[in-house]
């Protein structure tokens, strides 16, 4: 499947001007949309050993999250989402299926890094709602509202990283630490070899299933694409 279908699946309407620098990517503000996730530049480099990914936004990012809800069917999760050129195996899912996106995402009603416990209260079980970082794989599902969805998979017969929390979904919990701050939101992942691979910026909504079947987790809203068509122009540049 193409990337520019998966624009197409996405309904966005955000033709806004959007330009290309230096491997970097722009985009104008838009004062229709929420501040925190107007997305106005995003870029990536790589020294050859770690990668890190670059989102700016018009307001405060990680200002706004999920209102709690009190149980994990129907929860809604808010993010920061890098989609990339890279195969998915680079990080432990199986080889070419689906779209490798790196996500910054926040929900208070559900833990899904039991292996770190980032508000540093001694329980690793309680921190959905502070801002954590996400490896994912993104495919269509024409029943989710923006046309995408976390890959749903079966835990021991699909492939998962380590660091997998073993959700039927082909997410992983690496624990790197976000950095949000001011118009800023920022990751630096432990992955190589980076240089020239093609990335975008998308701010977005996903929403576990009511009744919590497939497809598990939707991708229900998309706020901003700094692209505009999801079309992946930005390349990871070698740093300095």
């Amino acid at each position: 499947m193409k990337l520019t279908h998966i624009a197409m699946v996405l309904g966005t309407t955000l033709f806004a001007a959007t330009q290309v620098n230096a491997h970097s990517i722009k985009s104008d503000v838009d004062g229709s949309k929420k501040q925190a996730f107007d997305i106005t530049n995003a870029s990536a480099s790589t020294d050859g050993r770690l990668t890190t990914f670059m989102m700016e936004v018009a307001g405060v990012a990680g200002s706004e999250k999920p209102k709690a809800i009190g149980k994990l069917a129907g929860a809604k999760v808010e993010s920061y989402v890098w989609p990339t050129s890279l195969d998915p195996e680079v990080v432990g899912f199986d080889k070419k299926s689906g779209i490798l996106a790196l996500a910054i995402t926040a929900h208070p009603d559900f833990d899904d890094t039991p292996l770190f416990d980032e508000d540093g209260d001694g329980n690793p079980a309680n921190d959905g709602a502070d801002w954590h970082s996400h490896w994912v794989v993104l495919t269509e599902e024409k029943a989710c509202g923006a046309g995408l969805k976390v890959r749903d998979v079966s835990p021991g017969v699909d492939l998962l990283p380590a660091t997998a929390p073993m959700l039927p979904i082909a997410l992983d919990s690496p624990g790197m630490s976000p950095i949000l701050d001011g118009k800023i939101a920022k990751i630096t992942v432990p992955v190589k070899d980076t240089e020239m691979v093609s990335f975008d910026a998308v701010t977005a909504e996903l929403m576990v299933h009511a009744e919590g079947k497939a497809p598990l987790l939707c991708v229900t809203g998309v706020h901003d694409v700094a692209s505009g068509d999801l079309s992946l122009p930005g390349k990871i540049m070698r740093s300095e």
